[in-house]
């Protein structure tokens, strides 16, 4: 007993000598400390997470300034490369019955709400909101991909029909998919703004080419991973984070980009609609939001007002009777 009590005090003394050196004794089973594996924020394109061509990034910070990660600048060419994806995409996703869309849209609602604390921790520490806050935010996202789950079979009979005409044709019109929509994310709401912008461009068989929010894009990324686990398929939504500024008027002047949402792109909105005027590139303008942030988006019931601009109208005549 007496040699096994000496030791004790021997192994406590070399621990005691190590603190005291500056280093760092290891538990008591002998394994070390891990360290925290710090997570590497990438684009989202065609289904994959490649980091910008430019190699470039740049830092993120938290309402309070301390540094949470750094993401990804998107380039010109990552940009293109998007639009490509997208419109690679966009056939299959079209084509797609609008039930099976909106199964796809609602397991996306199903991933999120099964990572609702990771994205309820997140939104607490970059956009400084409470926890209660950022809880009624999660929540107000899965919601939004659920609410436009349930219109993907719906807006075709509310938006379309048949016509009366003055003579002896059947007139019948539905409303189909634009095609490729440039997305420009609220830039001070970069969960639920984002998810308000997105889901009902892919609702209605569009595919996506996304601008994540400038100094807020963390919540983008972590929201590409849950498409990617959602049975979506590569290509219909394509994530860039980086400058507005810099990215935009490559998107806005693009000529296989068939329409722009402008909800984030600020001050640069009337620059980006006369790039688009020259493509004849459809534009849903920016629309002021009382009181701004996440709030602004908090609308249970935004109704068909995202959706109706990224659809164009396909009228069929047909002779009676015949």
């Amino acid at each position: 007993m007496a040699e096994r009590r000496s030791t004790g005090k021997a192994g406590r003394g070399a621990a005691e000598a190590a603190e005291g050196r500056g280093g760092s004794a290891a538990p008591a089973s002998g394994v070390p400390a891990r360290l925290a594996v710090r997570k590497t924020y990438k684009l989202y394109v065609g289904g994959a997470f490649p980091r910008s061509e430019s190699g470039r990034s740049y830092p993120v910070t938290s309402s309070s300034g301390e540094h949470l990660a750094n993401a990804s600048l998107a380039s010109r060419k990552d940009a293109r490369d998007a639009v490509t994806a997208a419109r690679k995409a966009f056939g299959g996703w079209s084509s797609r019955t609008a039930y099976n869309r909106g199964q796809v849209l609602y397991r996306v609602a199903e991933v999120l709400e099964g990572r609702r604390e990771q994205f309820a921790a997140q939104a607490a520490a970059a956009q400084g909101l409470s926890r209660a806050d950022a809880d009624r935010v999660v929540s107000a996202a899965v919601d939004r991909w659920v609410y436009y789950a349930g219109w993907t079979d719906k807006f075709a009979q509310v938006l379309g029909g048949a016509n009366p005409v003055a003579g002896p044709f059947y007139n019948h019109s539905a409303p189909e998919p634009t095609g490729v929509v440039a997305v420009f994310a609220p830039q001070d709401a970069p969960l639920l703004g984002l998810t308000s912008v997105i889901a009902p461009v892919v609702a209605t068989g569009n595919t996506a080419v996304v601008v994540a929010s400038e100094s807020a894009p963390l919540a983008a990324v972590d929201l590409a991973e849950v498409l990617a686990t959602s049975d979506l398929p590569g290509g219909v939504v394509n994530l860039l984070t980086g400058r507005v500024g810099e990215i935009g008027p490559h998107l806005a002047s693009h000529a296989d980009v068939n329409a722009l949402d402008l909800a984030g792109s600020g001050e640069l909105a009337v620059e980006f609609e006369r790039a688009a005027a020259t493509t004849l590139t459809r534009v849903l303008r920016p629309r002021p939001a009382p009181g701004g942030g996440e709030d602004a988006w908090l609308d249970p019931d935004p109704g068909t007002s995202r959706m109706t601009p990224f659809l164009e109208t396909k009228t069929v005549w047909h002779p009676v009777g015949v």
